[in-house]
């Protein structure tokens, strides 16, 4: 099964697996030592996050071209929710097929390995053609909120993330310790340890609010402690998966570390500005597919191009 990944990267998948039976463990533990508590929404977050982990391996374990069909429909689930999630006009619904369809097109430029039309087909083209698209059908009430946030859904969803596929189209030879997969498997392990890290920082120790207004429950404790980690951890990896040395290693973590940061209450402003706690429940425990990968629209970009800057 996992003849597409590198040693290294085969025994981190394991060892991401053996964390999730300790975590299975020790609700099983907690349940048993205070029945009276409620631990339905923390068992739901550990058996959302297995069925997530055999997802994401089973992808990875797969060739180049089926992981990165796998990435590009997480892409569209993301930007399917969010689409949900926003005020449209009806005559932008003949536009949302054009967006949709940047989709198959951008993770196209990804499998080919087209940089030059990776990183321009959608800021530039698309950002040119579907305003020519809504001209056409003639309703100017509301353009400007319309094209502002169709533009910035599909640079959120689609072609942000579609930076976390890029790195399996980097040539394996500059990565032998890790491959692409190793290089996906950083970013999204970091991402998501950065996330849970700022958490359980910011509930033992957080005191003092770092931006109540978009996020009540963030405090400087859990961000600076959850950064502190990431880095920390980003050191202790890199060396296994990435061909990062030196002080490139840690720099990796502080940057997904902050990134990942603004990210999540980048998203965070959104849902509070419509007025909702969750993007969706197609997750149990952890809301939609948008909230899942808030952080990554900020770290997948950011990692590749710092990656690909110093390696490529």
């Amino acid at each position: 099964m996992f003849s597409a990944l590198t040693p290294n990267a085969a025994l981190f998948l394991a060892g991401i697996f053996a964390i999730l039976v300790i975590a299975s463990g020790v609700v099983f533990a907690l349940g048993r030592a205070h029945p009276d508590r409620d631990y339905t929404e923390l068992a739901a977050r550990v058996n959302s996050w297995w069925v997530m982990a055999g997802v994401f391996a089973a992808a990875m374990a797969l060739d180049r071209v089926l992981s990165i069909v796998f990435l590009a429909f997480v892409s569209f689930l993301a930007m399917k929710e969010y689409f949900s999630l926003i005020p449209t006009r009806r005559a932008d619904r003949r536009v949302l097929f054009w967006a949709y369809l940047a989709i198959p097109v951008q993770f196209y430029w990804v499998a080919i390995g087209w940089y030059g039309m990776f990183i321009i087909f959608i800021p530039v083209y698309l950002f040119l053609l579907l305003p020519l698209r809504m001209v056409t059908i003639g309703e100017t009430t509301g353009f400007l909120r319309a094209a502002g946030s169709l533009h910035w859904g599909l640079m959120l969803t689609v072609f942000n993330l579609s930076h976390m596929a890029f790195l399996l189209a980097l040539p394996q030879a500059a990565n032998p310790a890790g491959g692409g997969a190793g290089l996906v498997l950083f970013l999204m392990f970091l991402t998501q340890f950065n996330d849970v890290a700022q958490y359980v920082w910011g509930k033992t120790l957080g005191r003092h609010k770092i931006i109540p207004k978009v996020s009540p429950k963030k405090t400087w404790e859990g961000f600076i402690g959850g950064v502190a980690t990431t880095t920390l951890t980003a050191w202790l990896l890199a060396p296994h998966l990435t061909p990062l040395t030196g002080w490139e290693d840690p720099a990796a973590g502080l940057l997904i570390g902050l990134a990942g940061f603004v990210g999540d209450v980048n998203i965070s402003a959104l849902k509070r500005d419509l007025g909702l706690k969750d993007s969706g429940s197609l997750i149990p425990g952890h809301g939609g597919v948008l909230d899942r990968v808030d952080s990554l629209t900020f770290t997948a970009p950011l990692f590749f191009h710092y990656l690909y800057y110093l390696h490529y």
